[in-house]
């Protein structure tokens, strides 16, 4: 163990810290050398979004300590930048949510800033509702998203509801790296600014997602839609059922086993619902109803899953961009079909999600943006043309989707409405969501994507990840799957590339540890190493053309095929 190591153990085996975190110390010493290295081995970043990292001990574990020297210099950083500073938190389910809410909101108020405390546990996009909605300077949600159990995490977000962007990214950081010790930090003092909300608040929001309905009179007509709804014992279950009951739809089941907020999360392994393990028990109440549609939020809130019978009239789970392109979709044709569409529309969504989506658009005449993964992007994009474009939908290929400006961070409950309301819409012409999706591949072209996440864990994974990413830069692939690589662009040197020319274009967007290669067919390969997790995302997009449906499952395979053959010569492993 280096001298760095266990002088930061040494810090907090002082009366400073309380007597648990002493003896938790001491019992791994004993037990677990090689946990209490890890704990302790470097300080938990405070990234461009804030803290992620498994509870525990250690200055390098989410804990009432690394979490209060984190509020004191963002803290810090608010009261430099505006005269007064009003903030909001929110918190989700998760073992400890609760307590680090509190120690934020005090911490806060000991600053003198005025706090804005939820009652209880509130989904992610509440808080950035709430932001805005009080005209705070910046707001917190603690929540790891849908991290595995043992994480937790801190959101921080700025005056316009969205997660820090630059400056203030790396001027946060900043500060919160000058917060050497505990001392450093108000933890009491300032209770009196501290104002509890709730209800009051759950009703704007309720009605701001209404507001956002294109078609109420159809979800009215088809009242009786069954939907099954699972908030994956998060917080979702706060809001979703209210949402969906003020939309009109009175057909709606719970899965009861995965009603209840838990941070243990007891009947999932991960609480996502990207995953088909997580809502696996909601597939099962929905078979058994014969429902229309399945759908499940993650602890925050944020991200939504949906499970539809597809043309063979079997239970399926949509990928993320299939949700995507449906919910742009009908955003862009049902506001045209009402008669609501405006000239300057614009939706927005990031460079690893589908390009099917830039086709529609385009086919529609509504301008299609481009940015970097994170719905911070979005929302800095959206801040940007407000006033010469209006925003309609944003989204990214990890079930995440931003309908309407009222908030500016990705939103599970407004998205849950919309594609009830979707669901409603082609029922009403008496067909199913799947029939849509086919049909639009159809009109524009058949794309298929999938993501492989790689896990490289402990105090190498960094390197690993980091190491991988250079070769890929330095000595990129000629020829993938027998297929010429065309195109290199490189986000982190701003550089696209053609590789056949040697042509060199600047790319406009930020800096970013993203890579995508674009083959001679249109195929494109992304590599992306993740922000809050150990992992290296790679991102797989293929596309052909499909003259009916009838030809679908043939292509679908080719396509499928296709990307097997893809991952196979590149000689990736999840």
């Amino acid at each position: 163990m280096d001298n760095k190591t266990q002088e930061r153990i040494n810090a907090w085996l002082s009366p400073s810290y309380d007597q648990a975190t002493r003896d938790e110390i001491k019992k791994l010493q004993q037990q677990n050398p090689a946990d209490l290295e890890d704990a302790f081995y470097k300080d938990l970043e405070f990234g461009t979004g804030g803290l992620r990292g498994i509870m525990g001990v250690g200055t390098n574990r989410m804990n009432r300590y690394t979490v209060g020297m984190a509020t004191q210099g963002y803290a810090n950083y608010l009261k430099q930048s505006f005269n007064e500073v009003k903030v909001a938190i929110a918190h989700d389910s998760r073992n400890h949510s609760r307590e680090f809410a509190e120690i934020t909101a005090n911490i806060f108020a000991a600053n003198d800033i005025k706090v804005y405390l939820f009652e209880a546990l509130r989904p992610t996009p509440e808080l950035s509702f709430t932001i805005r909605h009080f005209g705070c300077q910046g707001g917190v949600v603690c929540t790891a998203s849908h991290n595995p159990k043992e994480y937790n995490g801190y959101k921080a977000y700025w005056d316009d509801g969205a997660q820090l962007v630059p400056p203030h990214d790396k001027n946060v950081i900043t500060e919160v790296e000058k917060i050497k010790s505990l001392d450093d930090v108000k933890w009491s003092g300032g209770e009196k600014n501290i104002t509890i909300i709730g209800k009051d608040i759950d009703e704007k929001y309720i009605e701001m997602v209404k507001s956002l309905s294109v078609y109420p009179d159809v979800c009215v007509a088809q009242h009786d839609l069954k939907i099954v709804y699972t908030p994956i014992h998060g917080s979702g279950i706060m809001v979703v059922p209210q949402v969906l009951k003020r939309y009109g739809f009175d057909n709606v089941h719970i899965v009861e086993e995965q009603a209840t907020p838990d941070g243990n999360f007891p009947t999932v392994s991960y609480p996502n619902p990207e995953e088909r393990e997580t809502m696996s028990i909601g597939l099962q109440k929905a078979k058994e109803l014969d429902a229309d549609i399945l759908l499940g939020t993650d602890p925050d809130g944020d991200r939504v899953g949906i499970g539809v019978k597809n043309h063979k009239n079997e239970w399926v789970l949509m990928n993320g961009n299939q949700t995507a392109l449906l919910a742009f979709n009908y955003m862009i044709e049902a506001r045209k079909a009402k008669g609501i569409a405006q000239p300057n529309d614009m939706v927005v969504k990031t460079i690893v999600t589908t390009d099917m989506i830039d086709v529609i658009a385009k086919a529609n005449n509504v301008n299609c943006y481009n940015v970097l993964t994170g719905f911070k992007w979005i929302a800095e994009l959206i801040k940007e043309k407000e006033g010469k474009e209006n925003y309609i939908i944003g989204g990214e290929e990890s079930f995440g989707l931003m309908i309407g400006s009222q908030i500016r961070d990705k939103d599970a409950e407004s998205a849950v409405a919309i594609i009830c309301e979707m669901t409603a819409y082609e029922k009403d012409k008496g067909r199913k969501l799947f029939d849509k999706l086919i049909d639009l591949y159809v009109q524009y072209g058949l794309y298929k994507e999938n993501l492989i996440s790689i896990t490289k864990k402990g105090m190498n994974g960094a390197k690993e990840i980091a190491d991988m990413m250079k070769t890929y830069r330095d000595n990129p692939p000629q020829m993938i799957a027998g297929i010429q690589v065309v195109q290199l662009l490189d986000y982190q040197n701003q550089t696209d590339v053609n590789l056949q020319s040697g042509e060199s274009k600047k790319i406009s967007l930020p800096r970013s540890n993203v890579l995508q290669f674009i083959l001679e067919d249109g195929s494109k390969i992304s590599a992306r190493p993740s922000g809050t997790e150990p992992k290296i995302k790679f991102y797989f997009s293929v596309n052909t053309k499909l003259d009916n449906t009838a030809d679908f499952d043939a292509k679908e395979k080719e396509l499928d095929d296709k990307i097997a053959a893809i991952i196979g010569d590149m000689k990736l492993k999840s």
